[in-house]
């Protein structure tokens, strides 16, 4: 398959001159990063992740995030991990292609000049993927060599 286009950096949220979350993204999906902090058992980190909704936090406090997402998810292909020292959410995009400018409405979005630049890439990374399949990585190659089927055509 072709080697995905991947995203060149992360993109950050900040709020109030503290990082809120980084996020990047692919055809397929939105990637959340949020360090999590020290000294808490990772038992108590908890996500919810509906189809226009995000909610994390650590249980028996209020949500460190309780946001609608910029567009809608497929939730039985989104998940969450912890990784590390970082809570990793997947948010697998119903509308593969769609280029997202924050992945929570009305929070970091990007501005004009990086949207574009995000908007370029995934378009390069989706012309990648169709022009490797229309060269043929899918195709059946044994019937090009099927005669019977240039005998059904009028005139031959």
């Amino acid at each position: 398959m072709a080697e995905k286009l991947a995203p060149d950096k992360r993109h950050a949220f900040v709020h109030n001159g503290q990082k809120v979350f980084e996020w990047d993204q692919t055809l397929d999906e939105v990637n959340v990063y949020i360090a999590l902090p020290p000294n808490v058992p990772t038992k108590l980190f908890y996500s919810k992740i509906q189809s226009k909704h995000v909610e994390v936090g650590i249980k028996g406090n209020p949500p460190y995030l309780n946001h609608d997402l910029q567009h809608p998810v497929k939730t039985d292909s989104s998940f969450w991990t912890l990784e590390d020292d970082t809570l990793h959410i997947t948010l697998q995009k119903r509308d593969k292609g769609q280029t997202w400018s924050s992945p929570i409405v009305g929070q970091g979005q990007l501005d004009p000049y990086a949207a574009d630049q995000e908007q370029k890439r995934l378009m390069l990374q989706r012309f990648q993927e169709e022009e490797y399949d229309l060269h043929g990585a899918n195709w059946d190659l044994g019937r090009l060599g099927d005669s019977s089927r240039t005998e059904s055509c009028p005139g031959m």
